[in-house]
């Protein structure tokens, strides 16, 4: 569904041409929940924007279900970090999720059956009528997730979404997602700084090393489809691997470039 092919990014402009990405290439299946974790400064935003075709590569390509993405392509949704710019104050929750549904081109009838139903879905079904400042922090990231699911999109891109949300709100918010991507069958690649959340969500881990990026590791989740936030966090196996993915990322603070530099800095 979704490729990374030799993805290079260099940011010019004044004085000395910056590298941010050396050499990037994954592969990313069809209904995949794949998290990206690295240490600060490590590109995991540059890249999540060139996946978006908001940025352009240097060298190497994305491609999208086999075609190169050069702008934003329509199979593609984005939640940001920062749901209060995502999201317009002066039209209500169901109008902030119906716009881009009525950007896609789609019937009256089926704009309102998605915004409703997306609404509902996560847990707002009574607050189409409020306005995103009348609601909190997290009930706002809802509303962009509603968004960004009822656009239908083949691939869902999440910056960070909960890192300015509680833990209690975080939590509920992780299960909603793991919620909507085994009830969608959509594809998401999900950034964040947060370990224990990359392990929690996701079926693969793509570990990042320091800037200019390369993969450090590609990390297996095998914690099964049904995850509880007290008994799965409880498990040996996420004990390990949260160990194991530590440990890289620590690796990649002191310029390990490879899984053997981070066994031999260890």
């Amino acid at each position: 569904m979704l490729g990374v092919h030799g993805l290079n990014k260099v940011y010019t402009g004044r004085g000395e041409p910056v590298e941010a990405i050396a050499d990037l290439s994954f592969e990313i299946s069809a209904g995949e929940l794949v998290c990206v974790v690295g240490p600060s400064g490590a590109g995991k935003t540059t890249l999540l924007r060139c996946l978006a075709g908001l940025l352009p590569a240097t060298a190497g390509d994305v491609r999208l279900a086999g075609q190169a993405v050069s702008d934003p392509p329509t199979g593609m949704a984005v939640v940001f970090q920062e749901y209060g710019r995502s999201l317009f104050p002066w039209l209500t929750v169901a109008q902030n999720v119906e716009l881009p549904l009525r950007e896609k081109g789609l019937p009256k009838a089926r704009r309102k059956e998605l915004v409703r139903e997306t609404l509902e879905a996560v847990g707002l079904g009574d607050a189409t009528a409020s306005y995103p400042w009348q609601l909190s922090g997290g009930m706002q990231q809802r509303v962009a997730i509603a968004r960004a699911a009822a656009y239908e999109p083949q691939v869902l891109l999440m910056d960070e979404p909960f890192a300015a949300v509680d833990a209690q709100t975080r939590f509920d918010l992780e299960d909603l997602v793991r919620s909507l991507w085994s009830r969608l069958g959509v594809t998401v690649v999900f950034v964040t700084h947060d370990i224990d959340e990359a392990i929690y969500l996701g079926e693969r881990v793509l570990v990042l090393s320091g800037r200019p990026t390369v993969l450090l590791e590609d990390v297996r989740v095998g914690l099964g489809d049904d995850r509880s936030q007290l008994e799965t966090r409880a498990t040996p196996e996420f004990t390990r691997l949260r160990t194991h993915v530590y440990e890289l990322v620590q690796a990649a603070k002191r310029g390990a470039r490879s899984v053997t530099d981070a066994h031999l800095t260890h």
